[in-house]
């Protein structure tokens, strides 16, 4: 054999090591993307058929029957299929997907809206707060629930183990996802599994039901009752409630993964175990009340609930981290005052734990359950937000198509029509049932909406009225220079918002001590529209003059930022930083309300206890306490 012809069978059997270790990669990630993606959308089954038939009027039952189940089947192929995984998912900022990632993309593809497309964001990020509380609490109830089929003598314990189950999975929020995320994926495989077979066992039934794929019956159920057809249309919404999760967790998993996942594991399951409830309803008269567990056999009922149960803690566990991401975004986006983030993986960045809204989801979830007292009653409470951050998702896509994507106008319009159009049924279907139980999550989307607008309007005022009272630090380095105070050796290192200004605590520290240190670096944090900022764009070092230096640090939206170890790249850049001889000047201020504010009373005292609930800037930046030097001022606002 030549040595051309062994170095081509050389380099075919490396692209075929590489490929085989990409597949298993691939593999491992779309067992990875079952479980925490397509958790709250896979536990839908238990519920979704259940509430469209209780809601729709019982005329014909076979009329009915198709006519939801094909609307069902539908509304995952326009949503699911067609909206999240053929467009969404292509809108990734840097290979992150959310709300706010979408609404960045959106700013930095159309600056002149940036501030409507700010609001859209908002009400999208706001929605979602709203869906968190609710997802937990309605699915693991309806899969509890499944011990009222077994025998009605445990209704009564169905809520308090409800309790402890939801109990037991907020307190281990703390020790991170990372153990437990090892068995998601395969639990949920079974899962999806056990309901497609169980749903294709009774598509024996009556295999007429296979009808429903033509979307005929839904049109004609729709037409033939509007108006109680429209109330089961915000109960069939509940079949694609998870839907946003497949955006959402784009970065965890990419897309491949979650697509493949979703055609060859998650939409077939769906599917077959609709179509065996439809089967199995037409079969028995119109009469079961709980298809989903009343279809299996006795001997599968217990493991089933067991399964259910599990599957549902995985969704509700997939929504939770969601709010911990969303949370962490929102506060590196400005939009929310610093909260306290726990890092409980040293390999994973996204593995983050937040005490504070850990507790607040936990005590809304619970108190649900409580009021609620039923999945039935929780279902009217659910959709409204879905639905309405849906919505928004629809309005930034056709920004980004328009503006990033440079599409046609001809094509981005139709689509985002079809959507717009789907989007907004479902949520006047579901707007309806606000006295029924959709205003809690509209009441949680407000007051979140309330908090952000606010903690910008606050910021924003307070940044311009600290401003005007602020000596350019030009001006000031200069003179420092031409008329030097006591100098002291070691490094000074002042955080400031405004790099132009002089900081507060410079000025303070010039004003009582009246001494300055040999090297000053007015350091500045900003946060990049895109989710990871590389190490060879971190740093930006600008030197003024012998005394002072201006440093930026860039972080990304999905990073923790971390001063010291940021600090740490300057060295290749020239500057010899040493933490030991650094001391951190850190401005605290006191915010006092005043009569003369920019703002209304309430939201003036609002925005002064939102900044006193903020996490402290030691903490947050990771900065070492022994080195931090805090100065007090007190401002009025």
């Amino acid at each position: 054999m030549d040595l051309a012809s062994r170095g081509s069978e050389a380099e075919t059997v490396e692209q075929s090591s590489h490929s085989g270790a990409e597949q298993h990669s691939t593999k491992v990630l779309m067992l990875g993307a079952l479980g925490v993606v397509y958790g709250d959308i896979g536990t839908s089954p238990i519920y979704a058929f259940r509430e469209a038939l209780h809601a729709s009027p019982g005329i014909d039952t076979r009329a009915q029957v198709l006519g939801v189940l094909s609307l069902i089947v539908w509304a995952l192929t326009i949503i699911v299929t067609i909206k999240y995984v053929a467009f969404v998912l292509r809108a990734d900022n840097k290979g992150e997907g959310g709300t706010l990632s979408l609404m960045s993309l959106a700013r930095t593809a159309y600056p002149k809206g940036a501030r409507l497309i700010l609001a859209i964001g908002l009400c999208g990020a706001a929605l979602f707060f709203g869906d968190s509380i609710i997802t937990p609490a309605i699915s693991v109830l309806s899969a509890v629930e499944g011990l009222r089929v077994m025998t009605p003598t445990l209704d009564a314990y169905v809520v308090p183990i409800t309790l402890v189950i939801l109990a037991v999975l907020f307190s281990v929020q703390r020790f991170g996802t990372g153990k437990v995320a090892a068995v998601f994926g395969p639990v949920t495989a079974l899962w999806f599994l056990a309901i497609g077979v169980a749903g294709l066992y009774h598509l024996m039934d009556d295999p007429s039901i296979l009808l429903a794929i033509n979307p005929y019956y839904a049109v004609a159920y729709l037409a033939s009752t509007p108006t109680a057809a429209f109330v089961t249309v915000g109960a069939v919404f509940l079949a694609v409630t998870g839907a946003e999760a497949l955006y959402v967790d784009l970065g965890h998993f990419g897309r491949k993964p979650i697509v493949l996942a979703w055609f060859s594991v998650v939409f077939p399951c769906l599917l077959l175990n609709y179509f065996g409830q439809g089967a199995f309803v037409l079969a028995n008269g119109g009469r079961p009340t709980n298809p989903f567990f009343q279809m299996l056999p006795d001997w599968a009922l217990m493991p089933m609930v067991g399964l259910a149960t599990a599957a549902t803690v995985i969704a509700s566990q997939a929504v939770i981290s969601g709010a911990f991401s969303l949370t962490r975004q929102a506060v590196q986006l400005s939009l929310l005052p610093r909260i306290e983030v726990q890092h409980t993986s040293e390999m994973q960045l996204g593995q983050i734990y937040m005490p504070r809204i850990n507790l607040l989801i936990a005590l809304g979830v619970m108190l649900l359950v409580v009021g609620f007292g039923s999945s039935s009653s929780l279902a009217s409470a659910y959709g409204i937000s879905v639905t309405g951050e849906m919505l928004m998702t629809t309005i930034l896509l056709f920004v980004v198509m328009r503006k990033l994507w440079k599409w046609r106008l001809a094509v981005a319009l139709p689509l985002t029509l079809l959507f717009g159009i789907i989007d907004s049924g479902f949520f006047l279907a579901n707007i309806v049932k606000i006295f029924e139980g959709g205003w809690v999550s509209i009441t949680v989307a407000c007051l979140m909406g309330l908090i952000m607008w606010t903690w910008i309007r606050g910021t924003r005022y307070l940044f311009d009225k600290t401003r005007r009272n602020e000596i350019p630090l030009d001006f000031l380095a200069a003179n420092l220079l031409k008329k030097k105070p006591h100098l002291v050796s070691g490094t000074a290192v002042f955080l400031t918002s405004d790099p132009l200004s002089a900081p507060t605590a410079l000025m303070h520290s010039l004003k009582h001590y009246k001494v300055l240190h040999e090297q000053n670096v007015i350091l500045s944090v900003v946060t990049a529209p895109q989710p990871v900022v590389p190490d060879s764009d971190r740093v930006k070092m600008e030197t003024l003059n012998e005394l002072f230096m201006r440093v930026t640090l860039t972080f990304g939206y999905m990073e923790q930022p971390n001063i010291p170890r940021a600090l740490a790249i300057c060295r290749k850049q020239g500057w010899k930083f040493d933490i030991m001889t650094t001391s951190f000047f850190l401005s605290r201020r006191s915010l006092k309300a005043s009569p003369n504010s920019g703002m209304p009373v309430w939201q003036d005292r609002l925005f002064i206890g939102l900044a006193r609930t903020a996490a402290d800037a030691t903490e947050y930046f990771q900065i070492p306490t022994g080195r931090v030097v805090e100065i007090g001022t007190q401002v009025a606002i």
